[in-house]
């Protein structure tokens, strides 16, 4: 059986995505960390809620720009909004490498509340991923009619992904002392 160019780019879009996804449960859960690292890299949560916030911000513009139809600028604005998830991913991986896990310490009614949405954003993110990666591939390829289809699916999931990840830095910051 011939393995064609596309099942090849599929292949390897899965195996990214699964290495990618195996990386960040051994970070949070495979390993200890070192009680010294406190304080190091503090700053990258701040700059990872900033990066989803400007993720939000491109996706919207992008969507925009595809219902006036302008190709090009909706383009550029998904590329800016891949490289700000990009960039997000990149700090959350490097964060939690140094620091592990952030424990929610607010209590009563807040606490069902941020772990509904913390929970409904780890789901959406690993589904994401895939969506993403597959949905720029297709746009890429020139592979159009494949590549609107799946958008309609990815663009909802990877804004509420961005969207939730402020929300989730918001509530660790007004809750963390």
């Amino acid at each position: 059986m011939k393995v064609t160019k596309t099942a090849w780019h599929g292949i390897g879009i899965g195996l990214f995505c699964a290495v990618a996804l195996g990386l960040l449960l051994y970070l949070l859960y495979g390993r200890t960390v070192s009680p010294d690292a406190t304080g190091s890299l503090s700053f990258l949560p701040a700059l990872n809620a900033a990066c989803n916030a400007v993720t939000t911000v491109f996706i919207l513009i992008g969507l925009v720009y595809i219902h006036r139809g302008d190709r090009e600028k909706h383009r550029r604005s998904m590329l800016a909004a891949f490289a700000a998830s990009t960039l997000f991913l990149l700090g959350y991986l490097t964060y939690y490498a140094v620091h592990g896990e952030t424990h929610f310490p607010g209590q009563g009614a807040v606490r069902p509340v941020y772990f509904s949405i913390l929970i409904s954003h780890i789901v959406l993110s690993a589904v994401a991923l895939p969506l993403v990666l597959t949905t720029f591939y297709l746009a890429l390829t020139n592979r159009l009619q494949y590549h609107k289809t799946l958008a309609r699916i990815t663009y909802p999931i990877w804004l509420y992904v961005s969207i939730t990840g402020v929300v989730v830095f918001f509530f660790l910051k007004a809750y963390t002392t």
